[in-house]
């Protein structure tokens, strides 16, 4: 019966890997489909066994309460929370000046400091530092966010190899090593790890961005941030930032992304160019601009409705009052027979009828220099407006605008940038001083962002991935019937009666495969465990070095490219890069290769075989 428990974790962990990569059916319909399966097996045929123990299946759920799990769901909520602040533009604008006007340059910095940091820290939090960064980063320099997150978690994993404590594997096999007589010194796999990790570095930066695909949902919200131009009207209220802010060789360079396309005054119009022009109380302001754009000014309290003949800001009745958190920007399109059709935006009626207000109005024909108030809107036209979330769920059921789906985005909360940054150094900090447990830390953080308003209820349940959490969860149950039925032992022995006669370079070559294989299913630290004596028996029975096994097993271990279940930070890229099973094996998969390949050219000739 023990065999049989054995053949049929390996069937159904193999047709999970199918259904995985055939992307014929949802990522949580396949995790549910596995744990159904593996809870059915040990549930009708009991498993027991003398020397392994047994196995029950309600330890198969333990996964779902995985601290690595709740850590991993915990800090994209503490992410979600960066974004809805906006809190990590500044540090963006630094890294960007370092760039220059080459993105690939900035992206390139941005990554190998990631890569550089990640040989002194664990890699988790370094992850966790970065993916706010080249998200914003991605933003403003208008590219796919998914050819460069992927690679974060890459390269600080090759990062890590290069220390000891560059990674909790690394110190897990180097305590194993310690128990079997064997010490490992700080910078003893440094060498072959700079060597590993420039090789991996070069397909990271170099090819596998290309072989990356950008999503249909992330080049949907791209188009969101960046590119439509609309006409928006500003009025300066009292205490409006905007007041007093003068021309420069035409232009007001204050205004940032916002290009002005005429003043009224008093009556009077000014049009471009601006020539020494101070914006006094009581200025309308025309301006074009980006989406994007108008939200940056909604945040800084620079934008004002345009929707009837009230001064106040977009969404309060009071100018000296902040947007809330919930206040989101979307899109709607003014529908055929539409009520406010033909009527200039001034007398529309939107905000009152509607409960919204708009900021701009796109067309895809030329409209006249004329103030905003008095342009009339047509169908077909394009309209920028910002609401509560309740208010553009009840604007979804009228007929005379129509929402697009995809457009609704928050309006940054930049007033609590500082709490929520103040939050996310706390769970850096900690967890990279080893202070508290990283779980404990960033579920605190996560509730730290809803109970100050950084976040919503309803920012933080969309923050929490269900795909991960399943995923997580039924992989986990499949590794525990793959070691509890010792069927991860068994491919171990048949690797070692495989290599049986070779030379000690072709046995170490055939046991950083094996070990390389199986981290992408298993826990990197659970094939840590596993290997590290092997290698040593191995070691000791050829006359071979003992580190030259213990390096393998550390660099083989951390090779954990080809899935995201192999790594925690690969399932902290995965939500935000919008990545499917499929993209980790395409981009992977070669660089467990490349890394194989080469250390079976750097292993034997640093280790003298």
């Amino acid at each position: 019966m023990a065999d049989f428990h054995v053949w049929m974790t390996y069937a159904i962990i193999l047709l999970t890997m199918l259904a995985y990569t055939s992307e014929r059916f949802a990522l949580e319909q396949v995790a549910l489909a596995s744990l159904a399966a593996f809870l059915l097996l040990f549930a009708v045929f009991p498993y027991e066994n003398e020397a392994l123990g047994s196995l029950h299946p309600e330890e198969l759920l333990a996964g779902f309460a995985n601290p690595a799990l709740a850590t991993v769901l915990a800090l994209l909520i503490v992410g979600q929370g960066l974004f809805a602040t906006d809190a990590m533009d500044r540090p963006v604008r630094m890294l960007a000046r370092a760039g220059g006007r080459s993105a690939t340059r900035a992206i390139v910095i941005t990554l190998l400091s990631a890569a550089t940091l990640s040989a002194v820290l664990n890699n988790t939090p370094v992850v966790v530092i970065f993916i706010p960064v080249l998200t914003v980063m991605a933003a403003h320099r208008r590219f796919a966010a998914s050819k460069v997150l992927m690679p974060l978690s890459f390269l600080t994993i090759l990062g890590g190899m290069t220390t000891l404590i560059g990674s909790s594997t690394n110190l897990l096999v180097a305590g194993v090593a310690a128990r079997a007589g064997e010490s490992i010194g700080f910078f003893d796999i440094t060498v072959p790890g700079i060597i590993l990790a420039t090789a991996g570095a070069v397909y990271v930066l170099g090819i596998m961005p290309r072989i990356l695909q950008t999503a249909e949902n992330e080049s949907s919200h791209q188009k969101t941030v960046s590119g439509t131009q609309f006409i928006g009207e500003i009025r300066l209220t009292a205490g409006h930032p905007f007041i007093g802010m003068e021309s420069k060789a035409g232009m007001f360079p204050g205004l940032r992304d916002l290009t002005p396309r005429l003043i009224v005054r008093r009556g009077m119009i000014f049009y471009p160019p601006f020539e020494n022009v101070t914006l006094s109380e009581g200025d309308r302001l025309v301006v074009t601009a980006t989406r994007r754009a108008f939200m940056d000014a909604l945040s800084r309290g620079g934008a004002s409705i345009i929707s009837n003949g009230q001064e106040q800001l977009a969404g309060t009745g009071d100018p000296s009052q902040p947007l809330g958190p919930d206040y989101h920007l979307a899109e709607a399109v003014i529908a055929p027979g539409s009520r406010h059709a033909g009527r200039t935006i001034r007398n529309a009626g939107i905000d009152t009828t509607h409960g919204i207000h708009m900021l701009g109005v796109q067309r895809k024909h030329r409209m006249g220099r004329t103030p905003m108030s008095e342009i009339r809107l047509e169908p077909g036209d394009t309209i920028l407006i910002g609401g509560t979330d309740r208010a553009l769920e009840e604007l979804r059921q009228s007929h005379d605008l129509l929402v697009l789906e995809w457009s609704a985005e928050p309006v940054p909360q930049r007033r609590k940038a500082g709490i929520a940054m103040a939050i996310f150094a706390f769970i850096v900090a900690t967890a990279a001083l080893d202070l508290l447990p990283i779980v404990a830390t960033s579920i605190a953080g996560a509730f730290a962002m809803l109970a100050t308003g950084c976040l919503t209820l309803p920012q933080l349940s969309r923050a929490f991935d269900r795909q991960i959490f399943l995923l997580v969860g039924s992989s986990i149950a499949a590794a525990t019937a793959l070691e509890r039925t010792g069927g991860a032992q068994l491919i171990a022995d048949g690797v070692v009666a495989l290599l049986d006669g070779q030379s000690p370079a072709i046995i170490l070559s055939g046991f950083f495969a094996a070990v390389a294989v199986l981290t992408n299913f298993l826990s990197n630290n659970a094939t840590a465990v596993l290997f590290t004596p092997i290698g040593l028996g191995i070691a000791h029975a050829i006359g071979a070095p003992p580190m030259a096994f213990v390096a393998a097993t550390i660099f083989a271990a951390n090779t954990c490219f080809a899935t995201p279940i192999g790594y925690q930070t690969n399932l902290l890229v995965m939500g935000p890069g919008h990545y499917s099973f499929r993209d980790f094996i395409r981009a992977g998969a070669p660089l467990v290769a490349i890394m194989w390949l080469t250390f079976s050219l750097v292993g034997p000739w640093y280790y003298g075989l």
